[in-house]
């Protein structure tokens, strides 16, 4: 009878953990849209090209970009940067590609959210053109070039000489009424 009872409270524990991940991994994207706008972490494209034309660029010293993709656990895509790595000059603008594919059958809509690594470098990183800036939307199937376009300040810290650029792809579709009656129809035409 213990047993049972441990066993009860085990797996409505362990249901209570996973419903409480979902919901975490849900509110994150609206959490960093609050988060950057409160603290202005996030440049918007006009504030980026302003900064960008401001800075020189800095021939003394180099300083490595390394790229990396993850997917929230509900995110049926593939994602990975389309070079793992570049080696930059502080001030000058770099542009390079993030590739995604839709692996379902249906159209989605996905947002990436930005990490910067070590902590200090994330100032630095201005990105001037990002996929990040708006949610995208990928058809069943279809795999997408995401630009990225950025910069690091010269006034990055001379100790910082590699920085990690990561971005963590939300399924947000069901947040986009538009989308989910698209999708509802896909799966209509798909299933007759």
């Amino acid at each position: 009878m213990k047993e049972t009872t441990a066993l009860k409270r085990l797996v409505t524990k362990l249901a209570i953990v996973c419903i409480s991940m979902f919901g975490f991994g849900y509110v994150l994207v609206p959490l960093y849209d609050v988060f950057c706008d409160l603290t202005g972490l996030r440049f918007t494209d006009d504030e980026a090209q302003l900064i960008s034309k401001e800075i020189v660029e800095d021939t003394s010293r180099w300083v490595i970009v390394e790229f990396d993709a993850s997917l929230n656990q509900q995110m049926p895509w593939q994602v990975k940067p389309q070079v793992s790595q570049l080696k930059v000059r502080p001030g000058k603008v770099y542009t390079t590609n993030f590739l995604a594919r839709n692996e379902t059958n249906i159209r989605m809509i996905g947002q990436a959210v930005p990490s910067v690594t070590p902590y200090k470098a994330n100032k630095h990183l201005i990105k001037t053109e990002c996929f990040c800036f708006e949610s995208q939307e990928v058809l069943a199937g279809q795999e997408v070039a995401l630009p990225l376009s950025f910069m690091i300040n010269p006034k990055l810290p001379p100790d910082v000489r590699v920085v990690t650029l990561s971005y963590t792809f939300f399924d947000i579709t069901a947040e986009n009424p538009q989308a989910s009656a698209s999708i509802e129809s896909d799966l209509q035409v798909a299933i007759n």
